[in-house]
């Protein structure tokens, strides 16, 4: 299975835009969308590109491979719009016998993990940092970063699962930022 992860978009249909492409280009089985998709967030600034009414068809064009999790920016009203179920704080997802514990991040990350076997990919966004760490305990931790609001000094990215390897790629190009093996 090829799973292309996203997160943190905040309502810029111009990132997404751009995401759509590289979404052509891996053609994914599946897309996991880790939250915070319309609203800016009250400690994020308002970007000129925000338009989330302009996002809406956008990201609904792609309903029915999206499994998506709600995150700390999320609400009903949201759910509204997206053709889509969102408002669950996680889920999970299966790669054979690979186990994916989808959230935001602001419930459960690195400090605060999940009740979930050594070898779970716990993926998730909200930080706006990208990120792959295997923890002591056998959890790899991952995080795709922001596609639209990346933080200290990161890209814009998003991230994928292809055959065995997790990679953090960049909106702009597609290319490789950082990349492991698991299992």
């Amino acid at each position: 299975m090829k799973i292309l992860f996203f997160s943190d978009v905040h309502g810029s249909p111009e990132c997404f835009d751009l995401l759509t492409e590289r979404i052509a280009e891996f053609q994914p089985d599946l897309l996991a969308l880790l939250g915070d998709v319309l609203y800016h967030g009250p400690r994020n600034p308002l970007y000129d590109t925000y338009a989330p009414a302009n996002l809406v068809d956008k990201i609904n064009a792609y309903r029915d491979k999206i499994a998506a999790v709600r995150g700390n920016c999320d609400c009903e009203v949201d759910q509204m719009l997206l053709k889509f179920p969102m408002m669950a704080d996680f889920t999970q997802i299966f790669d054979g016998t690979q186990r994916f514990f989808l959230t935001h991040g602001h419930l459960w990350f690195e400090r605060n993990l999940p009740p979930v076997p050594a070898g779970t990919i716990l993926a998730h966004g909200h930080t706006h940092i990208p990120e792959i760490k295997t923890l002591d305990n056998g959890i790899t931790v991952f995080n795709p970063g922001s596609t639209t609001l990346p933080k200290r000094g990161n890209p814009n990215s998003y991230g994928t699962w292809d055959n065995g390897v997790l990679s953090v790629r960049l909106l702009d190009d597609g290319q490789v930022f950082m990349q492991e093996k698991t299992g």
